[in-house]
């Protein structure tokens, strides 16, 4: 753990196993957070938050772009830490490190244009609004992306001046280690980064119950979500959630067939990458009726021979198989657990599947590519927001003003047309419904780091 700038055990030297997911091995031991390691790192942020909140912007973001130059330098290494304890291959490794430099680089850039507003009033009087930092946060993290997750919350708080702790998953936490040392070897001060691992539902009650936390921002699961918000009831923390989503795919039939065959090509390789694993993955595609047939034959050229890595955990393997098992549906590929070491799980096509099947209504999380037809734009868009989910949505279409439609008519917080690739740093992220609330990444993320003070003078009485 690292706290008030220095790495340290647990105070009662509990420990947890870190898991290799390709291997099923034990890769390293984390410490196991006792109530005193918490109560210290509330401390620790408390006395970073005095400090930093009074640090000049321009510092902040030299801090922050020294820090991402530093985890540039260091993707090699780090991704094999993140491939070892997450299991996406080297190369998905290094794309997310490079992607976790790229928050630290922009909000580089943002923390010095953390703007308020003069306001018009009367002579004789001043009035204004300014950002003001929210204060101490608490970050929590899933383990599909150890390194861009916490990245894309620890750069915005060090930007407007918060402290943080960040909590990572339990499963891959030593990748958020990786972001936290290359901050405090850019010089971010004692207190204002702060690291635990240790069992979650204490963490979180333990953190949240402290009146040093002011903020509380979370990528993770609905059920979770729902927990932390019960948490902070009592003391009324904002939150910032972003919690998963089952993503609709609409094909439309106005493609060529070399456009259908890339539409293919995409819609393959987002939804296999890492393993299924990825919150605004597209995982239930359908597709106009008269081209459906067209475009299951090139999924299927495209998954023949298809390499992925492990699912995270013997859990998420397990519940991937119970979809596929109790979908009903005819499996053209995968839908059998390989034997053999490692938590892995084949990619899987799915079609006729049963009407209210749970791989239809419940995020899958995994290698399954359900597909479906649809006969105009309003079935489509009915089926699309059929689920209780709006994080992502994505249209393929040559007709400008039937993406127009579609985009219109999606109930999502991000919208693709003929793109897949939705993250960066200058996108907010995030969704509707029961994908969340709130927004980080992009100038939206002032907002949900700040809090906005409005200021009156007068002259003297």
């Amino acid at each position: 753990m690292f706290i008030g700038g220095v790495w340290r055990e647990a105070s009662d030297g509990r420990t947890i196993d870190v898991l290799n997911p390709a291997t099923e091995q034990v890769v390293a031991q984390v410490p196991n957070a006792s109530d005193a390691d918490l109560d210290d790192a509330l401390a620790a942020a408390a006395s970073g938050f005095a400090v930093w909140r009074r640090t000049a912007p321009a510092d902040r973001a030299d801090v922050l772009d020294r820090a991402g130059r530093l985890l540039l330098e260091r993707v090699p290494q780090i991704a094999v830490i993140l491939s070892e304890e997450q299991g996406k291959p080297i190369a998905e490794a290094e794309a997310e490190v490079r992607q976790s430099a790229e928050y630290f680089s922009w909000f580089a850039g943002e923390a010095v244009r953390s703007y308020g507003r003069l306001l018009p009033t009367a002579p004789g009087r001043r009035s204004w609004v300014e950002r003001r930092p929210v204060g101490p946060v608490a970050a929590f993290t899933a383990w599909n992306f150890p390194a861009s997750l916490p990245a894309r919350k620890l750069a915005p708080a060090v930007a407007f001046g918060c402290s943080i702790i960040v909590c990572p998953a339990i499963e891959a936490p030593r990748t958020a280690g990786a972001l936290v040392q290359a901050s405090t070897d850019s010089g971010v001060a004692d207190g204002v980064v702060n690291l635990i691992t240790g069992d979650p539902p204490r963490v979180s009650e333990r953190l949240i119950g402290s009146d040093v936390i002011a903020k509380i921002t979370l990528t993770g699961s609905v059920p979770i979500g729902r927990t932390l918000v019960r948490l902070s009831a009592e003391r009324l923390q904002p939150l910032t959630l972003e919690l998963g989503g089952h993503a609709p795919v609409l094909i439309f039939d106005d493609l060529s067939a070399d456009q259908l065959g890339r539409a293919a090509d995409a819609v393959v390789r987002a939804k296999f990458r890492n393993g299924g694993q990825v919150c605004i993955s597209p995982s239930r595609i359908f597709a106009q009726r008269s081209i459906v047939d067209n475009l299951i034959a090139g999924v299927l050229e495209r998954v023949d021979g298809l390499e992925i890595g492990p699912l995270a955990n013997a859990r998420r393997r397990d519940a991937v198989a119970a979809l596929v098992e109790t979908s009903g549906a005819k499996v053209h590929s995968g839908g059998v657990r390989p034997d053999g070491p490692g938590f892995f799980y084949p990619p899987t096509v799915l079609t006729d599947i049963s009407p209210g099947a749970a791989v239809l209504r419940d995020e899958p999380f995994g290698p399954i590519m359900p597909i479906l037809p649809f006969d105009d734009l309003e079935d489509g868009l009915a089926q699309a927001n059929a689920v209780p989910y709006g994080l992502a949505a994505y249209v393929f279409t040559a007709d400008l003003q039937r993406a127009d439609a579609a985009v219109a008519g999606l109930d999502a917080g991000m919208i693709g047309v003929n793109e897949l690739a939705l993250a960066s740093a200058a996108s907010p992220f995030g969704g509707v419904k029961l994908s969340g609330y709130g927004r980080e990444g992009g100038t939206e993320s002032l907002e949900a780091y700040t809090v906005a003070t409005a200021v009156t003078t007068r002259g003297a009485p």
